[in-house]
């Protein structure tokens, strides 16, 4: 298995586990019922809890684009060192984009998003030969 494929199983595999935060946030307030249930007025979760959950959709409209290049890059093999460091990039600015997220810190969110989509770029120039 290349680099890149390594990163983009862990990559799919942290979006698999996001969204764990925020539904044991659910359970914990509204309980089993409410929870796999769908109440009309729930009671609020903490800000953390709200941030998780945007946190995985995020990762969830990112992860898309970035299996594509990723994907596009090992068939047409094109991948090289300057892709697996994209990837890696992709994956661990993931990882902490979610943790600064779900904490609230609004200029490392916005830096580690940035990071992420610079790591996805790098895959596409690679792609484009650039």
């Amino acid at each position: 298995m290349t680099i890149d494929l390594y990163y983009l199983a862990l990559s799919a595999v942290l979006c698999l586990v996001l969204w764990v935060p925020y539904v044991m946030a659910r359970f914990g307030i509204w309980g089993i019922v409410e929870t796999m249930g769908y109440p009309d007025n729930p009671p609020t979760l903490p800000g953390w809890a709200g941030r998780a959950e945007r946190a995985h959709r995020n990762m969830v409209e990112n992860l898309v684009p970035f299996t594509a290049l990723v994907l596009v890059a090992h068939v047409a093999g094109l991948s090289n060192h300057l892709t697996a460091l994209g990837c890696a990039i992709f994956f661990w600015s993931r990882v902490a984009h979610a943790i600064v997220y779900m904490l609230g810190i609004p200029w490392a969110r916005t830096l580690t998003f940035m990071a992420s989509w610079v790591g996805s770029l790098m895959v596409f120039f690679a792609i484009l030969g650039v």
